[in-house]
């Protein structure tokens, strides 16, 4: 138990830019305080303490606002980031070196006894307000996106997202792949953005990238043009990576066409 408490912290460092040391993990994180108890009582729980598991289960609730029930089963390295609001039934079995955000459900949609709660498979992320339910299979390395409602299997390496989820595949079409590639040079991430999804802002994103990829060839045509006038006109400079940076447009910036 005690070594699956240290890699529960130790993994924090690897999830988590804002963490600095161990003693503010400690004293300050609810996702740990919550997977300290469950440790405890899941301990308690199968030696058929059965109420002083739920009593000690419902302790660490009100201290963390995050619910976990004694009877699930939870891998090693396991991070709940923020974590208020979020809810782990008893049938439910989660991996290793899975994360949740806050407000994640893990629920059933049955009364009945047996297994009625998800299994998430090793390194699955789901994403904040999510709910996953019924007895069903997330895949290893799935990620469920933010507010999802999952109801279906999802397979292993697969993206969910949506109300119902729906799974999205990577583009396969060269425009898609042209996108994707032009987002990446430019320190963008295009997660989740299909064209089946009805949104306005997905749908301006798209265009963006294709102006973007119709002036980066202009400006590629440009510069042969002048090398072939200059042959000491250089090389052209990569792009810088605008990760972390904020691009505050001008007022007299021209609107894009």
């Amino acid at each position: 138990m005690f070594s699956h408490l240290k890699e529960d912290i130790s993994c924090v460092f690897d999830r988590d830019p804002a963490a600095r040391n161990t003693f503010e993990i400690l004293t300050t994180y609810p996702g740990i305080h919550a997977i300290i108890f469950y440790r405890v009582t899941h301990r308690l729980w199968l030696w058929e303490w059965r109420w002083f598991s739920r009593f000690l289960a419902a302790m660490a609730r009100w201290l963390t606002g995050i619910e976990i029930h004694p009877g699930a089963t939870i891998g090693r390295r396991f991070f709940i980031d923020h974590g208020m609001g979020v809810v782990i039934g008893e049938t439910a079995v989660i991996g290793d070196d899975c994360t949740l955000y806050h407000g994640v459900t893990l629920g059933g949609t049955t009364w009945q006894k047996g297994k009625r709660h998800p299994t998430l498979g090793n390194n699955v992320v789901v994403g904040a307000g999510a709910k996953v339910l019924g007895p069903i299979l997330i895949g290893d390395g799935a990620r469920i996106g933010s507010n999802a409602v999952v109801v279906k299997p999802v397979p292993e390496n697969a993206t969910a997202i949506g109300i119902p989820a729906k799974i999205i595949e990577i583009p396969k079409d060269a425009i898609e792949k042209r996108r994707l590639e032009t987002a990446k040079k430019i320190g963008f991430d295009a997660y989740g953005t299909s064209n089946d999804m009805p949104d306005p802002v997905l749908t301006a994103i798209n265009r963006i990238l294709d102006h973007l990829h119709a002036v980066d060839h202009r400006m590629d045509r440009m510069c042969e043009t002048l090398r072939r006038q200059d042959p000491n006109f250089g090389e052209i400079e990569q792009l810088p990576n605008l990760d972390g940076c904020e691009l505050h447009a001008q007022a007299d910036d021209p609107p894009l066409k």
